[in-house]
Formats: C-alpha cells, structure tokens, sequence
C-alpha cells in the first residue's frame, strides 16, 4: 500500500502518421509515433497544508496558475471546477479498481511537469493522452498496484473515455508503448458498458474486440522531420465536427475514405516492416491525398495554409508529408532522404519562411512501459 515515498513516471508525446479520422471507427488501423518530448506525474503524500483545506486529491501542474483541490464525493472527485479533466478522471478510475479490489484509496497529492508545451502553448503531441498514462502509472504504482503495460492502457482508455468518448485511445498506445506502433481502437461505448455493468477489474481481463497495437520498425532510409503551425488545434472538436456531418456518415464518400485509408494504412505498415523507403513515401502522399478530399468536401478546416505549405515543401524536394491527427493547426510531419542534408535544410528554411517552426523531435523509443 502507499507509503511515504513519491513515485514519478513520465509518458511521452506523440504524433498520427497515417489512418486518423478512420481510427476513431472500432477496428481501423492507424500508425503513430510516440515523441521525445514528455509529461512527468508525480504521487505523494498531501501536504499538511492540503489536509488542513479537506483536500482528499491535490492536482499541481506547471501549467496551472494554482493547485487543484479536490474532494471525494459518491466516488467521484469534486471541487476542481472542470479543470485538469483528464487527470482528475484518471485518479477516480484507479479509486474504483482499488475499491473493487478491496483496497483503501489514500490522500494524494499529483504533481505534473510537462515540455509538450511552450510557454502554456500545446504543441498538438497528445498532452492529455501523455498525463493521463503518465498518472494511471505513477498513482497505481504508488497504491502499490502492480498492472500489466496493457493494464494501464486499458485504465487509461477507460479514463479518457469516460469524459472523451470519440477519441480513439491512439495516443495512449503511443505514449504506452513507445516508438512506432500500428493500433486498433476498440468500441469504446462497448468497454464503458462493461466497466459499468462488471466493474473496472473484469474491463482489465475482458477481450476488447477489435483493439490490437503492435510495434513497427522506424522508416529505413528516411529522416522524420516535425513542424509546429503555432496554431492550437481542438482533435476532439474536428472529430466532434465530422460525427455531426449526418448526410456524410454511412455515405458512398464515406465508406470510400475509411476504405482508401484501410489500403493506404496497411500498405505504409507492410513499406515500414519490409524496409522500403520509397514505397512509405508514397503512401504518405496518398495519405494526404485522402485527407485533403475528405476536407475539401466536408470543410472541416483540416489544411491550414501553414500545413500546406509544409507539406508542399517536402514534396518538392521528393519527400512526403501531412497533416499529423486532425489538423487545423498544430503539426506536420514530413519524411525525407536522410541522406539528403541540403534537401533537409531546404525544407526548414521553407518552413520557417511559411511561419513553420521546426521542432527539434525523434521517436522515444520507449514509452511508458514497465
């Protein structure tokens, strides 16, 4: 059980490759790549000043201006005024499965430090998939909970979605298991179902039809490079957006995007196991390809000028590139011919030029895996 030691764990950033919008869909396959920058949660004790205010979980970011304090109520955490929705929704579900396992659910005080921002800005790495793996692994270990790596996925998908319930959970694989992976959403609605109706420790050892996360091999022959719009972009708010397009869901344009995305996907993860630079290449560009008939005929705002001009850089020089996630702002990525040290120099210049920042990132080839 708890004791006096804190626990810190950390989770990496991460970043859509191929196949999003299609992943939300239980089953659709995606490949991510977790990032080298982090959010650090700590576990400890409460301060006696936070037992003093009747605190039962206080929540301490670097990114919040004070400390949220909070109170258990009826099993759920109360008092924090809807911020740090993520975290607060990770403490309760550990509270839960510590409960159903007949364990007391002590006082906490989580701290978060996190470099996926800058200057309070997200850069659009998975901020809340990262703090919310990174606290399911720093609060269970510090209750003394040991889980399996796809354990606290699990707990942590169950977390997001109780308060995210479209979010396909692929940048929790990501900041889970590190490097680059090809993952498979469950049905979300159907594993929130089960949590409520057999607890959240048979949610743990259940199948999950439909999820799958494997590790890939990093691109042969390619330099992964990364830009920053320096526009915060909403994911949930643009896939929010295209579940409301009622006339496009169960569509002819529909069901062809999920296809062409289902065929580009598996063959950039067929190009990535066998080597073949040039063959992701192309499928990069039939990724954004895709994504750019799916915006231009829904009008989502998924290609700013900035992530059109990224994208046209890299293609100049032969390269590929996208949008990476939902678009809108945020990143980019871009693979190039690691060889070709001009060509890459090019590009950034290019982007910079465009309002671009290149970011200084590469694969964590770990995640949070114990």
């Amino acid at each position: 059980m708890a004791g006096q030691r804190a626990v810190a764990r950390r989770a990496p950033g991460k970043l859509f490759v191929a196949g999003e919008y299609a992943v939300v869909e239980p089953g659709n396959q995606a490949i991510l790549v977790a990032v080298d920058r982090y959010i650090t949660v700590t576990a400890s004790e409460p301060e006696a000043s936070d037992a003093e205010a009747d605190a039962d979980v206080v929540v301490d970011s670097d990114l919040g201006a004070r400390p949220v304090r909070l109170r258990r109520r009826g099993g759920r955490l109360a008092g924090g005024d809807g911020r740090m929705p993520h975290v607060v929704s990770a403490v309760e579900t550990v509270a839960e499965l510590l409960d159903e396992r007949g364990l007391p659910v002590p006082p906490l005080k989580v701290s978060i430090s996190s470099t996926l921002h800058e200057h309070g800005r997200k850069y659009g790495l998975g901020s809340s998939g990262a703090v919310t793996v990174a606290t399911v692994d720093a609060v269970t270990s510090y209750c003394g909970l040991r889980l399996t790596t796809e354990e606290r996925f699990r707990l942590a998908l169950l977390a997001t979605a109780r308060i995210e319930p479209k979010g396909s959970g692929g940048d929790l694989a990501a900041s889970t298991w590190g490097g680059w992976i090809a993952y498979r959403a469950p049905d979300r609605a159907q594993v929130l179902d089960l949590a409520r109706a057999r607890g959240v420790a048979e949610a743990l050892r259940a199948p999950w039809p439909g999820f799958s996360v494997r590790r890939l091999p990093a691109p042969a022959g390619l330099s992964f490079q990364v830009g920053w719009t320096k526009s915060p972009a909403s994911t949930e708010a643009l896939v929010s957006d295209l579940h409301r397009r009622r006339t496009w869901r169960g569509s002819a344009s529909h069901q062809k995007f999920i296809a062409t995305t289902a065929d580009f996907v598996q063959a950039a993860v067929t190009a990535l196991e066998d080597g073949d630079g040039p063959a992701l290449l192309h499928e990069i560009r039939r990724a954004r390809q895709e994504l750019a008939r799916l915006d231009d005929e829904v009008g989502l705002g998924i290609f700013t000028p900035e992530l059109t001009a990224l994208c046209d850089a890299a293609e100049a020089v032969g390269g590929a590139a996208k949008p990476s996630g939902a678009g809108g702002g945020d990143c980019g990525i871009a693979l190039l011919d690691e060889r070709a040290a001009h060509d890459i120099s090019q590009v950034r210049q290019r982007w910079a030029a465009a309002g671009v920042l290149p970011l200084p990132l590469r694969p964590a080839l770990e995640g949070n895996e114990a």
